[in-house]
């Protein structure tokens, strides 16, 4: 497996806080209807059609129904040599279930492997690709995955397999199909219940790893009937607690199983909010995901060895960006440093001390008045100047640039973004104004492809006033955090790009935003007059994250504390995030909240 990559960047907070997570900001399963509803519930009737099946194109097609409401949907079931895909929607409405572009490498439907029929009765379909096999029973529903003749993982053994079909608001439907409320925020449902629940067991396999990112043991722990489920949502989790199930900045929802006979993966390719339940069972780690909208698009990588299972998902989301050099050495941060005679201290008291180090950077009061991409005219009143010169002596430096936009008309990037209409909306078609650390603020629908080229032109030193070739970018609170919204985080009924809502691309978004941010340090590479015609490689440091994001640029595990806790979780996170395909990645060398004592400092 990969292997984890050295502690990223020093950086701290120096007031001493007392930590305290705040519980009350965050909901729960119990206070979150989609998993309420779904949570351990068996005995779902769904069954496939035998008269439909078929395999032309080379993929398994198949009608499967929800017999108890007579509803149907679309089963396909595609093999890429060991790779399955097993993809569930709903036949197109008025408005077509959310899937996911721009994750997945171009090229894979050219890989597709025809399935070669075994055995077909009135009661089961079974197939093979290689050496892995799949039986499909029709009555209840149930996909078996056998990898070179031995049972690897089945699908919906439980009878946990649902999915809240669309349909007609009604007298007398739950209130929370169609509007739910938390801590005074209501999120309105005009498409009203869409969760798909499915159970899943890796067979013979007592441990399973994955779905960072969260502050706990690398192996999974059961939560079925014992403690809340993990719960992969992007947020902005100030003074995270360590040995916790909750989830934080970043969503990978990759999970692996191991055992003396094989490794396997599965990855579900959806965005929304998920909760996942883990349950120890005589046959093997039994696995509910539960999502609350979007399609079924289940990757079933069988391996058979570790090695492979991660080349298996590398062919899917890609590899890790080749870093540069600058950026796998000590990297020098801290909130904040107060002005250029601070700046230029630091570096020095680096070489007074023979200290090596290859990064500065600077966190958000360098701007004027938090609006990105400028300078504050009374502390940092000489940018290119300093820049150069710490430059000279082999180093670079790196701005943060957050996915708030300072409403102010004065500003270059606000006024633009509004003229252009670039903004994500209220359901009112109005923009959304949010509050983060400008105050007032709007945001980009990076979703849109039209925007996020748009945002990638901005990062030439002709646009980005004050910058050099040596400077680098840091992407923050890109969850995206707000802080006056629900669970500090975007209404999920905010419209983006394509008339989807939010609640579909959430754990998407900040990944959209590194990419943007990345493509623009791209484009600027590419500027001969300033790199010669070797170019430059991009360096976009993100905290919130999603599957893809390693073929973007590095993460960090976010704003962490001085504490022996912390450093001792910080090894389990870091390998979890490898086992999930995203190996550029860190935490804060001493914590970000208090003060290290030296030997915590030194470890």
């Amino acid at each position: 497996m990969m292997s984890v990559l050295v502690l990223l960047m020093c950086c701290t907070l120096v007031v001493q806080q007392s930590l305290a997570f705040k519980e009350q900001d965050f909901k729960k399963c119990a206070s979150n209807g989609f998993c309420q509803r779904n949570r351990g519930v068996k005995g779902t009737k769904y069954s496939v059609d035998p008269s439909s099946i078929s395999t032309g194109g080379g993929a398994l097609t198949a009608t499967l129904s929800n017999t108890a409401a007579s509803v149907q949907f679309n089963l396909t079931v595609k093999a890429y040599g060991p790779v399955l895909r097993v993809i569930v929607d709903e036949p197109a409405a008025e408005k077509p279930r959310y899937q996911i572009p721009d994750i997945l490498m171009p090229g894979l439907e050219e890989n597709q492997t025809a399935w070669e029929t075994t055995q077909a009765t009135a009661h089961t379909w079974s197939g093979k690709v290689g050496g892995v096999a799949v039986k499909l029973t029709f009555a209840n529903f149930k996909l078996e995955v056998l990898v070179k003749n031995k049972p690897a993982l089945v699908l919906n053994s439980r009878s946990m397999f649902n999915i809240e079909h669309r349909r007609q608001k009604q007298e007398g439907d739950p209130a929370d199909w169609w509007e739910e409320t938390f801590n005074g925020h209501t999120d309105s449902k005009p498409l009203g219940p869409q969760a798909i629940s499915l159970d899943m067991v890796f067979l013979g396999s007592q441990h399973i790893y994955g779905l960072p990112e969260r502050a706990t043991n690398l192996a999974l722990k059961p939560t079925a009937g014992v403690s809340e489920p993990y719960r992969l949502y992007n947020l902005d989790v100030f003074e995270y607690e360590h040995s916790s199930p909750f989830g934080l900045y970043g969503a990978i929802p990759v999970m692996l199983a191991h055992n003396e006979d094989m490794t396997i993966g599965t990855f579900w390719l959806n965005a929304a909010e998920m909760y996942v339940d883990v349950e120890s069972a005589k046959a093997g780690q039994a696995v509910q995901w539960i999502s609350e909208s979007g399609v079924l698009d289940l990757f079933v990588m069988t391996g058979p060895g570790p090695a492979d299972v991660t080349q298996q998902y590398a062919s899917l989301t890609g590899t890790t960006a080749m870093p540069q050099l600058f950026a796998l050495a000590y990297h020098q941060c801290r909130w904040n440093y107060k002005d250029e005679a601070d700046a230029y201290a630091v570096d020095a008291g680096f070489d007074e001390h023979n200290i090596p180090y290859d990064v500065l950077w600077l966190d958000i009061e360098h701007t004027d008045g938090k609006r990105y991409m400028t300078w504050d005219k009374r502390l940092f009143p000489n940018p290119i100047p300093m820049l150069q010169d710490i430059a000279s002596r082999g180093r670079k430096m790196v701005t943060i640039v957050d996915p708030h936009v300072k409403r102010d008309l004065n500003y270059y990037i606000h006024k633009e973004a509004t003229e252009k209409k670039y903004y994500v909306k209220k359901r009112d078609g109005g923009e959304f104004d949010g509050w983060c650390w400008p105050g007032s603020s709007s945001y980009l629908d990076v979703t849109s492809p039209v925007v996020r080229e748009w945002w990638a032109t901005q990062f030439t030193p002709n646009k980005y006033k004050g910058s050099t070739k040596d400077l680098y970018i840091w992407n923050d609170m890109n969850e995206p955090s707000v802080f006056n919204g629900p669970e500090i985080t975007m209404h999920k009924d905010i419209v983006h790009f394509g008339d989807v809502e939010h609640r579909d691309v959430h754990n998407i978004f900040g990944y959209y935003y590194h990419l943007a941010t990345a493509e623009g340090l791209l484009n600027r590479g590419k500027l001969t007059d300033l790199y010669g015609k070797d170019g430059d490689r991009p360096f976009v440091l993100s905290r919130s994250f999603f599957a893809g994001t390693q073929r973007v640029g590095p993460i960090w595990t976010g704003d962490n504390a001085a504490q022996w806790s912390h450093l001792a979780v910080s090894v389990p996170m870091l390998v979890s995030l490898n086992l999930a395909g995203l190996p550029f990645s860190g935490a804060d060398v001493g914590g970000f909240f208090g003060n290290p004592d030296p030997e915590l400092l030194t470890r």
